[in-house]
């Protein structure tokens, strides 16, 4: 017997917040089901309409995420143990796909060799090198 869909589910699915498999297993029910096509339309014209809860808020604003300077240093192990621990709590049981990605872009930048990263900063310089001022 399938798993079934919850309002959370379906909530977590336009915020695209849940795991790959569990929002291709909603992509899929919806596709046959229009009760749940029209239940999911519900949940977003409510949202239109600015009917949020205080759950729905802090998740699409994702105020248990991390920063991205706080991902970095975690990275570095320069964080408090406290602190280190609720990251990697975040990222390996909550499961935060955008600090996951976050985090691969920063061990992907921490990894790339010198010359490469100075090669980065070079041209950045040399696009913005007109828009400084000389006088300052």
């Amino acid at each position: 017997m399938p798993k079934p869909i919850r309002q959370s589910d379906l909530e977590g699915y336009l915020d695209e917040s849940l795991p790959p498999e569990e929002m291709a297993r909603i992509e899929l029910a919806l596709r046959s089901d229009p009760d749940l096509i029209d239940h999911l339309a519900g949940i977003n014209a409510r949202r239109d309409a600015g009917v949020h809860s205080l759950g729905a808020i802090w998740r699409r604003h994702r105020l248990s995420c991390p920063s991205r300077e706080q991902l970095g240093s975690h990275l570095l192990g320069a964080l408090p143990t406290d602190f280190s621990d609720y990251i990697a709590f975040h990222l390996d049981t909550v499961g935060c796909r955008y600090c996951q990605a976050n985090l691969a872009d920063l061990k992907k930048q921490q990894a790339e060799a010198p010359d490469v990263a100075e090669t980065r900063r070079r041209k950045y310089f040399q696009s913005s090198a007109g828009y400084l001022r000389r006088d300052a």
